[in-house]
């Protein structure tokens, strides 16, 4: 049975809108892409290596792979676009990060749905409510435009991207 998965795509190394349209041009693979959002240009969070900014974009997937297989899937996927895991938080050509799966709730095997940063990120939130802002999070309880606008005014700085 297929299942709506959200996706938060971000890239900070080499052609970012290259990087990102072939990411999503090889989770196609994966199930059926239903939206993707603009792309947003954003500074890295949560680390103390100066690096680039990203680009990150939101995609809506429906697919019937387990979540787990769509993480193994999604991982082979950043490694054949040259992601190296080398630096914690370090710079990177492709990271797809799992946000929301259904209305599923996972924490098992290295893997957690809904991701556990996503209502502190404005980076994932912006694209996100682009294209799915009543999708809710299962465990708050909060839309994506609630946890969006819940957000502090300094959580980031994120602004549409217009182009390289």
């Amino acid at each position: 049975m297929k299942q709506r998965a959200y996706l938060s795509l971000g890239s900070n190394l080499g052609n970012r809108s290259a990087n990102l349209r072939e990411g999503i041009g090889r989770l196609a693979s994966l199930g059926t892409i239903v939206m993707v959002s603009g792309a947003y240009e954003t500074e890295p969070v949560d680390t103390d290596i100066a690096q680039p900014l990203f680009l990150n974009c939101a995609v809506a997937l429906d697919t019937e792979l387990a979540p787990k297989r769509l993480l193994t899937s999604t991982l082979a996927i950043e490694e054949i676009m040259g992601r190296r895991r080398d630096k914690q938080k370090g710079p990177r050509t492709l990271d797809i990060d799992i946000i929301l799966f259904g209305n599923l709730v996972v924490g098992a095997n290295g893997l957690t749905i809904p991701h556990p940063a996503m209502h502190r990120r404005r980076f994932v939130l912006e694209p996100l409510a682009e294209i799915a802002p009543l999708a809710c999070h299962p465990v708050l309880k909060k839309t994506v435009s609630e946890l969006l606008a819940a957000l502090p005014a300094d959580s980031g700085r994120v602004r549409k991207f217009t182009g390289e």
